[in-house]
């Protein structure tokens, strides 16, 4: 299961919501808009997480869930003894046992971050359409312009009275499909800085390093 947590942060990187492009749908810009300025009301949120795999036979491949602390651009995720913390310029990912890979944000400009459900951060390489508002959901598809990635679409969720994703679906080109939802949300918990600072201490004496 620790590949699917790995495949929620490294799938693809959603970045710039107002780099939007001609045939972007407008109705889907009005909502995400509407999104942007909510996200931009929470000064830092907490959140649960529940990860879904399924395979393109329709087999289920398994469920994890975990926790998600954000404060701007800085986030500690965590899913049992797996950890991904960001300080803001740095990623430090423990798989739960003994290594602790470090990479930068930039190097990382790649990767699907959990803010893709809690910010207004969504890819200028993406464009995105408004496929249904029926129900308690706005629905937006978003597809990848560069071909090479490895996701065919991104379906997002967004609940019309809390105006913020609350579930996403990733279809890879192999139409395996990975369901993220995220759930008890606290928009008025305060976290300090150094909630998101790294801290050797914490981990297992003999943990190796990787930068």
């Amino acid at each position: 299961m620790k590949k699917i947590l790995v495949l929620f942060v490294s799938t693809a990187s959603l970045l710039g919501l107002n780099n939007c492009f001609a045939q972007n749908d407008p109705a889907a810009k009005k909502v995400l808009d509407a999104v942007s300025t909510k996200i931009k009301t929470f000064k830092s949120l907490t959140a649960t997480f529940s990860l879904k795999s399924v395979s393109s036979k329709g087999a289920n491949n398994g469920s994890k869930s975990g926790t998600i602390s954000l404060k701007g651009q800085k986030y500690l995720m965590k899913q049992n003894k797996v950890e991904i913390v960001c300080d803001g310029s740095k990623i430090y990912n423990f798989d739960g046992n003994k290594t602790i890979t470090i990479s930068s944000v930039e190097d990382a400009s790649s990767t699907l971050s959990p803010q893709i459900l809690l910010s207004n951060f969504y890819d200028k390489d993406y464009t995105y359409k408004l496929v249904s508002s029926t129900g308690t959901f706005h629905q937006i598809e978003l597809v990848p312009n560069d071909k090479r990635k490895n996701v065919q679409k991104i379906n997002i969720f967004i609940d019309k009275v809390k105006n913020f994703i609350t579930k996403a679906k990733v279809l890879d080109k192999s139409n395996n499909t990975i369901e993220i939802v995220i759930s008890n949300t606290n928009t008025s918990t305060v976290l300090p800085d150094n909630f998101f600072q790294f801290n050797k201490a914490k981990y297992p004496k003999d943990v190796e390093i990787l930068d």
